[in-house]
């Protein structure tokens, strides 16, 4: 099948080889030309310097994307997701399914990217709309190491059919659900977590506080899931914990390391700026805050990370004003 990928950075790039490993014709479409030279001159992974199959191709012009296929798959920072959105629609012939894998909220507005989607593109251009998501470095996809990833839609058939899309039986597994709240959520906030997680990490303060950060934060993730309709059990599954997990303990995390930075001493804006990758959790952390206050949540690792984010508060200081809460029993529901 004919496949387009919007944005072909790290995990782009790296999906295009899965999909490309599934038989699938896969067509790039970045702004960067120096991505583009890449891809197609030398079959290199653009961030990663690795071979991909040279099947995959790359262009700088949407039109020729858009005219590839009618399968669109969404990577590009949750910053610029209406943007190109925008600049997409008008030139829809056709209908496309958008599956999205980037994990975000929307600055300013605190949408998922499945309400950007609904907003920007008529309906009788949309065949529908899947989010990818789980526990995944493109750091290790990209060499083939086992991952897994839950594919969500309101439609169950198009879930499946993404689901038959990506995986195979070598390393990359695929699971379903019509959960689509849930799964968006909990990929974007636990980049929140992640950033927390790694301001401890660059404090000094050893793996027993990170794992009280990441446990009580998964807590903070299943009550914003849900307030916001999605399921728990959803929260605690792939795209809830599993994706936590790697994300809050990995060296590999852009968002745990941009945490770390900050928790060494940098500010956040230096931190966020020495990435070369987009860093969602900082957004994470102010959407769920805001949705703290919207839907009346207690969510103190949350609501003080926020405080140091906007420059209220210190590392130390967020620290002492967590350990100084008072005393209460532990409860996950």
């Amino acid at each position: 099948m004919n496949i387009s990928i919007i944005g072909g950075g790290a995990w782009g790039t790296t999906l295009a080889q899965a999909l490309a490993d599934n038989n699938h014709q896969v067509l790039i479409r970045d702004i960067n030309p120096d991505f583009v030279k890449k891809i197609n001159d030398d079959h290199l992974h653009p961030f990663f310097n690795k071979e991909i199959p040279s099947t995959i191709k790359a262009t700088l012009d949407i039109d020729l994307a858009l005219e590839h296929s009618n399968v669109l798959v969404l990577c590009v920072p949750t910053k610029f997701m209406r943007g190109v959105l925008t600049e997409i629609s008008p030139k829809l012939k056709e209908k496309k399914l958008f599956i999205n894998v980037s994990k975000g909220i929307e600055p300013d507005t605190s949408k998922r990217v499945s309400e950007i989607v609904s907003e920007v593109i008529d309906k009788d251009k949309l065949e529908g709309y899947v989010a990818l998501s789980g526990p995944s470095h493109a750091e290790e996809l990209i060499d083939r190491k086992i991952t897994s990833l839950v594919a969500a839609s309101e439609n169950e058939a198009l879930a499946t059919k993404v689901q038959e899309l990506f995986a195979n039986d070598k390393y990359l597994r695929v699971y379903t659900t019509n959960d689509v709240i849930g799964v968006e959520t909990g990929g974007a906030m636990k980049n929140a977590i992640a950033i927390v997680s790694g301001i401890g990490f660059g404090m000094g303060l050893g793996e027993n506080a990170r794992a009280m950060l990441i446990t009580r934060g998964i807590k903070e993730i299943v009550s914003i899931v849900t307030a916001l309709g999605g399921s728990m059990e959803t929260a605690y599954g792939l795209s809830g914990i599993g994706d936590l997990i790697v994300t809050a303990s990995s060296f590999n995390s852009r968002n745990f390391q941009c945490g770390k930075r900050i928790g060494e001493g940098l500010s956040v804006d230096e931190a966020v700026g020495a990435s070369a990758q987009t860093v969602e959790g900082i957004r994470a952390i102010i959407a769920g805050y805001e949705i703290a206050q919207k839907y009346n949540l207690e969510l103190p690792i949350i609501s003080t990370a926020y405080e140091l984010v906007c420059g209220r508060l210190t590392a130390i200081e967020a620290l002492e004003k967590l350990m100084s809460r008072s005393l209460k029993k532990e409860r996950y529901w």
